[in-house]
């Protein structure tokens, strides 16, 4: 059985390719994104993704999730998962940009969890992700509208 996690979909008033080079600025990831407070990759195919991310509890201090990049198919699609990361748990994570014409496209992301952990981790956790990806979705939009605007 498998759990989905869905962020909003918002609509940007920026070219499918501006969104996604934002997206995949990690280096400015701290200036904006609440959720993922810094990344390490090379985005190469199989190769790892380092997300920090904020305590899921609220706590102080961050925690890394060590993932794989899956798919890249610039402006349109990113794809990691955990791989083999945690044993009986395979995170499946999307980030989609689609185009709404040539100046306007929407984003959305989400994570599909499958295997013998999937219902424990979804329960634990579903609503620090769905949160954590709504935040991402809306501060994307800040982020490129605010980059047009300059």
């Amino acid at each position: 059985m498998s759990h989905l996690i869905e962020s909003v979909v918002v609509e940007i008033d920026a070219p499918a390719s501006f969104v996604w080079d934002v997206l995949i600025d990690y280096a400015h990831y701290p200036q904006w994104n609440p959720y993922t407070l810094a990344v390490s990759t090379t985005l190469a195919v199989d190769s790892p993704i380092d997300l920090t991310l904020p305590m899921p509890d609220g706590s102080e201090g961050t925690w890394v999730s060590h993932e794989y990049i899956r798919v890249v198919e610039p402006p349109r699609l990113l794809r990691y998962d955990t791989g083999d990361t945690f044993p009986g748990l395979l995170g499946v994570r999307d980030q989609v940009i689609t185009p709404l014409g040539v100046e306007r496209c929407s984003y959305r992301t989400f994570e599909t969890f499958t295997g013998k952990y999937a219902e424990a981790v979804f329960a634990a956790q579903g609503e620090y992700v769905k949160k954590g990806f709504d935040a991402v979705a809306r501060a994307l939009a800040e982020r490129v509208a605010q980059l047009m605007r300059t």
